[in-house]
């Protein structure tokens, strides 16, 4: 048995077995280019770092629950020139998320709200940042489940735990039973400890009354917007423009 063939076990025991993959091209390499010792050992192990991360950024994106594989490559900024294309270039950085600031993009249906939160969702899991979409109506039919069960309180951890939550179209269904009480829960466990993306097709100054009782919709308003950045989006929807392009082309 070769020295080589001594590597598996020893790599499997200490869990380095992707190391495996690129052995052969790195022993070539070494070979054939007269590379040191120290500089083989610290190629060999970059690749392993490399891996890893992509297999951690891949698990984050997979955990996100993102509805479509949105990017900032696939957003037309083109069609709507009313998105302010530098601010959501700079959110895209994620600065917000390690300041725990929250993100509100406002406007009517098919501006592109849901594509750029998810979008700018993608840069955080590629930044190393837990992530969680959820649409606003998914996660309120949960939490008022869990309250019929008692289980509310770990219900909600889920939703306070990731680094960024992204809540889509808060607003587009009337808040029922419960629902105002468990959006300001959400709201005030995450104020300064998580940032947030949300998405609605209502002006800020429409969000208050949802809640229906003034006291609980300013405590929770306060924090909510408290370190916001509000993107009010307006301008041609791009699904009708997706869709007239299909009847042109049929």
């Amino acid at each position: 048995m070769g020295t080589l063939d001594e590597l598996p076990p020893l790599l499997k025991k200490l869990r380095l077995s992707g190391v495996l993959e690129t052995l052969d091209l790195r022993v070539r390499e070494a070979t054939e280019d007269d590379v040191s010792h120290a500089e083989f050992l610290v190629r060999l192990l970059r690749d392993e770092v490399e891996r890893r991360g992509a297999k951690q950024m891949a698990t984050r994106i997979r955990k996100a629950s993102f509805e479509h594989a949105k990017t900032l490559e696939d957003f037309d900024f083109l069609f709507n020139p009313t998105v302010p294309k530098a601010k959501v270039l700079e959110l895209a950085t994620c600065g917000f998320v390690g300041r725990h600031e929250n993100v509100l993009l406002l406007g009517p249906t098919g501006t592109g709200k849901s594509h750029l939160a998810q979008a700018i969702g993608h840069r955080a899991c590629r930044a190393g940042h837990s992530t969680l979409f959820v649409a606003a109506h998914e996660l309120f039919n949960e939490l008022r489940a869990a309250r019929a069960d008692g289980t509310v309180n770990k219900r909600l951890q889920r939703y306070l735990n990731v680094e960024l939550l992204i809540l889509d179209d808060l607003g587009l269904r009337p808040l029922q039973h419960t629902d105002p009480l468990d959006l300001y829960d959400l709201i005030r466990g995450r104020y300064e400890r998580g940032a947030m993306i949300v998405t609605s097709n209502r002006a800020v100054k429409e969000l208050h009354p949802m809640f229906g009782d003034p006291l609980l919709a300013s405590a929770a308003l306060d924090r909510l917007l408290h370190h916001a950045h509000v993107l009010e989006l307006t301008g041609n929807s791009f699904r009708t423009h997706t869709a007239r392009e299909v009847q042109h082309h049929a």
